[in-house]
């Protein structure tokens, strides 16, 4: 099935809990609005078109399970002008998620679903999932959130890997700007987990 940009929500209020839930609803019966679905699990970081930020969050066993629960909980998306809206989409492939972003004045309500989750074993440990963008979402592509345990190493990492284009007509006239909202959502998630597995291990003691 297809659909226009249109199903974009935007608005001056951050949306309500139950206008979310009838937008997820709605997304649920849509296609992606891009053809490489799944591409993010095999492309490098220095694929053409693609972005990419890693950055190291602690050592050992601990901090990737804290980076893990992170993850679960969305705290990579809590940053104030970037918020996953409730419910919150369990972690698993084919579930949808509403996330509300504060930009241009506006809060724009996006839409994306789960490709696949990644949660492997061995020399590297890693956790994290791709999701891919819907019509009612202001741009077209995919994204990655990962966390990895390289265990010979003992170091702990997060990192984004995303491509995209504009999808909404006002994504298209403001390219520039939605690129620096872009390259600002990375680097700010990138803190916040950062935060998020420096708190969790204080509390451990």
């Amino acid at each position: 099935m297809r659909a226009k940009a249109r199903n974009v929500r935007i608005s001056r209020i951050k949306p309500l809990a139950g206008d979310v839930e009838q937008f997820i609803a709605a997304q649920k019966q849509l296609d992606f609005t891009y053809a490489a679905v799944g591409s993010t699990n095999e492309m490098l970081a220095t694929s053409p078109n693609v972005d990419f930020v890693q950055v190291r969050l602690g050592d050992g066993a601990a901090a990737f399970e804290a980076a893990r629960a992170a993850l679960e909980r969305w705290d990579h998306f809590r940053l104030g002008w970037v918020e996953p809206c409730e419910p919150l989409a369990p972690i698993q492939a084919g579930e949808i998620a509403a996330i509300a972003i504060r930009a241009m004045g506006a809060w724009w309500l996006n839409a994306a679903r789960i490709v696949y989750v990644v949660d492997e074993g061995g020399p590297v440990s890693r956790f994290g999932y791709a999701y891919g963008t819907l019509p009612g979402h202001a741009e077209s592509g995919e994204e990655r959130f990962l966390v990895e345990w390289d265990h010979a190493t003992d170091e702990v990492t997060y990192s984004v890997l995303a491509f995209s284009r504009p999808r909404h007509w006002l994504a298209r006239f403001g390219r520039p700007l939605v690129r620096r909202f872009q390259h600002r959502f990375r680097r700010d998630s990138a803190s916040t987990m950062k935060r998020a597995v420096r708190d969790a291990l204080a509390r451990m003691g």
